[in-house]
């Protein structure tokens, strides 16, 4: 019995092990039921100045990152996205509306999932944070590439981030724009 927990225990360190990019704390249950924050992501990683307070996602368009706050101010999760500097608009918004499966009406054949809206663009199309979209089913960019510019306004994560974007952001949530 013991070999069985120690097999299932390596095997799911290795399935949910974080991207190097990301610094993740563990989730203990659900997503809103987290770990306190690691010292290393507000360490190495802080939280930019007038970001506001409480339960927030803030996105700094100069850094191309993402910090995933809760109500007592600690940072759940940190990681990087591509996107276009300066878009969207610095300010405060909120989650408008999700999709589990999406397109790009602007450009054929491209797709992506999790998409969690909370703007709208300088060209009038929504941005939202999604996964890194796929063209005819192959990425359009890969999971070492996230934190440069690309796209056309949305938020590219990788498949986690954009999941747990989806799952923790829903409606109503507030979302910060920073340089």
């Amino acid at each position: 019995m013991k070999r069985l927990v120690a097999v299932f225990v390596t095997t799911m360190f290795f399935w949910f092990a974080p991207a190097a990019h990301a610094a993740v704390i563990p989730v203990e249950s659900t997503p809103t039921e987290l770990a306190p924050p690691a010292a290393v992501s507000q360490a190495v990683f802080p939280v930019p100045a007038k970001s506001g307070k409480g339960r927030r996602v803030v996105h700094s368009t100069r850094q191309l990152r993402v910090w995933v706050i809760n109500a007592q101010e600690e940072v759940l999760r940190t990681f990087l996205v591509s996107g276009q500097r300066g878009q969207p608009k610095k300010g405060t918004y909120t989650v408008s509306s999700q999709s589990v499966r999406s397109f790009s009406p602007a450009l054929e054949g491209v797709t992506f999932r999790f998409m969690t809206r909370f703007a709208i663009g300088r060209n009038g199309g929504n941005i939202g944070f999604h996964e890194i979209p796929k063209r005819k089913g192959v990425p359009m960019q890969t999971v070492e590439e996230l934190g440069t510019v690309r796209g056309s306004g949305c938020l590219r994560a990788s498949t986690e981030d954009a999941k747990f974007i989806f799952s923790w952001a829903k409606p109503g949530t507030r979302i910060v724009v920073v340089p």
